[in-house]
């Protein structure tokens, strides 16, 4: 393998550790303490969670609970067994039994389960982050059977002084949101973001993380939209290139090129930016990727055109890219073979001579992008066709891909 959050927060829960406690039974803890690194954190962030003051080799259960965009509880635990000390610290730990099995201080952020779902086929969701600027994650302690501590933790989507707008087909020639960052934070390059064959505006949720690190993005809706075709079928890159040029004129930093990042069909249209509108597009991050292009979906029809005429590429050119192509993919994708894709996109080089780059994670699956920490689902029922697909992976180790590669796409995409 490869390798305002609120003013207070910051000041005071960043610099400080939180510890909260409860009265427990005199075997299970009366002095337990749990402790909290950050309480209030963006929602891609890890945190460190410690327990102290059991009783040396006590039985400890914790568990956390959020609840989703449509109301439905999620739940994720984990067994321990106290150190000498009386001491259980998430990190360092291995459960004995729970929703995961390995140490991981954020093991039970994305193994949550739905309560009624089926948890295969779910993903953890609340609404828009425009609707939603953060969530809230109940963490909670027994010992002995006897409840010691809990806690309730603030994940935030969108920090305070984040701002978003609608952008539609009539007033601005593209469909999608525009997210800005606070004026208060040093700016970042502009990201273009857009997801796959399931059409719509997706990608939110880490489009708002972006901004709220200084990042103006546009998440772009190219078809399954108003305005826009219904399906992913004669979708003309000029399209692509208006979003281009409009996020570079709101980035309000002078002329730039701006970073793209696409998901799954997505990335096809976004190493083809990269090859015929090199002087518009820097780095580029695909998730799942194709090395080719693919026909429309799901009539099989072209997918793609410029200047009214077919674009086809097998396999996609990568030798004008100003800046960096950044490939992420699970060896046991289960839709189609993105592993060897990206091994190849590492394998190329761009204008500047330099090789671009490929993580891949071999028993990750389709679902392995973007943001780290929160629950995915290895079935999806697809939008378009109606139908369940087998995503591949796993949640463990899609989580493990997702830990592992957004700080890497954080630290290319502000470069």
């Amino acid at each position: 393998m490869r390798r305002t959050l609120r003013a207070a927060a910051v000041s005071a829960g960043m610099a400080l550790l939180l510890t909260t406690g409860c009265a427990g039974g005199a075997e299970g803890g009366a002095d337990a303490r749990l402790t909290v690194d950050k309480p209030v954190a963006l929602a891609d962030e890890p945190v460190r969670i410690r327990v102290t003051g059991l009783r040396a080799g006590a039985e400890v259960v914790v568990t956390a609970q959020a609840t989703d965009r449509e109301g439905e509880r999620w739940e994720a635990r984990a067994v321990f067994t106290a150190d000498g000390t009386g001491t259980v610290d998430l990190t360092r730990d291995r459960p004995r039994s729970g929703t995961y099995d390995q140490a991981d201080g954020m093991g039970l952020f994305w193994s949550m389960k739905p309560e009624t779902a089926p948890a295969d086929a779910s993903r953890f969701e609340t609404r828009w982050p425009e609707q939603q600027r953060h969530y809230e994650v109940d963490v909670a302690v027994e010992s002995d059977g006897t409840r010691v501590a809990r806690r309730t933790l603030t994940r935030t989507w969108m920090r305070d002084g984040v701002t978003h707008r609608p952008l539609t087909v009539d007033e601005d020639e593209v469909h999608g949101v525009l997210y800005q960052p606070p004026a208060d934070l040093p700016g970042r390059p502009p990201v273009l973001s857009f997801g796959g064959s399931a059409g719509g505006v997706g990608e939110r949720y880490s489009a708002a993380l972006l901004a709220s690190r200084g990042h103006p993005v546009l998440v772009l809706c190219y078809f399954d939209c108003p305005g826009r075709p219904d399906t992913l079928e004669g979708i003309g890159l000029e399209y692509f290139a208006t979003a281009l040029r409009l996020l570079d004129r709101e980035a309000g930093e002078g002329p730039q090129r701006v970073s793209v990042m696409g998901r799954s069909r997505g990335s096809e249209a976004a190493q083809l930016l990269g090859h015929h509108y090199p002087d518009l597009v820097e780095d580029i991050v695909v998730y799942a990727p194709s090395r080719d292009t693919h026909p429309g979906f799901p009539e099989g029809d072209v997918a793609w055109t410029k200047d009214g005429r077919p674009v086809e590429h097998r396999p996609i050119p990568l030798d004008r890219v100003r800046g960096t192509v950044l490939a992420i993919a699970g060896g046991a994708d289960g839709l189609w073979p993105s592993g060897p894709a990206a091994e190849e996109i590492g394998e190329q080089r761009g204008a500047s001579g330099q090789r671009h780059r490929a993580l891949v994670y071999p028993d990750a699956g389709h679902a392995l992008g973007t943001y780290a920490y929160t629950a995915t689902a290895t079935y999806l029922r697809h939008p378009v066709t109606d139908r369940y697909v087998d995503l591949g992976g796993s949640p463990a180790a899609d989580a493990r891909a997702r830990a592992d590669s957004w700080p890497e796409v954080r630290l290319l995409l502000r470069s």
